[in-house]
């Protein structure tokens, strides 16, 4: 798969402070990127950088490919007028950009869900059908890349999940590719193709799914009513790679021995309340790489 979009040394300074500083993206075309990191790391910075709203103080970007479809943008809230309807904001940008016709702003409202709106008013919209009227004004012009900073924040789980949908159906129906950056790290891990991870403006880390799974596997999860009893009896199985996590064992070696495990603790008097094989997560990988889960 080629790249749409690579950034070499992409810099921003503010003074003496560097909000984003060396940063190498590459994002591949028809794939979700997913841009993770704390607040203030330098996420935005980026996506403002690479959607032509901030001039970086050094290093480039490169958009690969047919550049006159360019990028959409929904960064921060989105640019709506409150007091007319979904398609008449639509047809304001459509006509903005010379590119209004009625049949190409009901596609538009049919592809982020928001088709039988009506003249209803947006101002009266549930936040998340103005995230995805955002979206939508995100794709007027028919943009190969669409670039989206923290679209799901503040949303209830019926609008993450309505917005989630919304934007598989572009990258899987309409071949787009999208740059996404959320602090939701399940909801991310659910959609995303790749990621990038910055802290304290820097560019930690860069992979794919496969990659994620690759580098860290997976462990077994037992819970009982003596976890001290439980972590003996498993050392003397020869298993020795084990720790508390909260008030759980976790098993990093012998996943083909969930079932002796259990036999075992059984065996021993214990009541298994627990035991099952687990995938180390988006949000466990995120903590391990910038320490910790305090102010992320």
């Amino acid at each position: 798969m080629s790249y749409i979009l690579t950034t070499d040394n992409l810099t921003k300074k503010y003074g003496e402070k560097v909000a984003a500083g060396n940063i190498n993206i590459h994002i591949r075309a028809g794939e979700i990127y997913g841009l993770i990191g704390r607040n203030g790391a330098g996420k935005t910075t980026v996506m403002r950088m690479i959607s032509g709203l901030s001039a970086p103080t050094s290093g480039s970007y490169q958009f690969h490919g047919d550049n006159s479809r360019g990028i959409g943008v929904l960064i921060e809230s989105p640019g709506i007028f409150p007091n007319r309807s979904a398609a008449d904001n639509l047809k304001i940008k459509c006509i903005a950009m010379d590119c209004y016709s009625k049949e190409y702003v009901d596609n538009l409202l049919e592809i982020v869900g928001l088709s039988d709106t009506g003249k209803k008013k947006v101002g009266s919209f549930s936040l998340g059908m103005r995230q995805r009227l955002g979206i939508a004004l995100a794709l007027t012009g028919n943009p190969r890349l669409i670039v989206l900073d923290e679209p799901i924040n503040g949303l209830d789980p019926q609008g993450i999940a309505e917005v989630r949908l919304t934007l598989e159906k572009l990258r899987d129906n309409k071949g787009i590719t999208i740059m996404i950056s959320s602090h939701i790290l399940d909801e991310l891990g659910k959609l995303a193709d790749s990621y990038g991870i910055i802290n304290n403006g820097e560019l930690i880390d860069e992979f794919t799914n496969e990659d994620l799974a690759h580098r860290c596997g997976q462990y077994i999860t037992i819970g009982t009513d003596n976890n001290q009893k439980a972590m003996q009896l498993i050392a003397d199985m020869g298993i020795h790679q084990t720790e508390f996590s909260g008030d759980k064992i976790r098993v990093n070696e012998c996943l083909e021995r969930v079932a002796e495990i259990n036999k075992t603790l059984v065996a021993g008097g214990l009541a298994v309340s627990e035991l099952h094989t687990t995938n180390i997560s988006l949000e466990d990988y995120y903590f391990s790489l910038t320490g910790g889960r305090v102010n992320a």
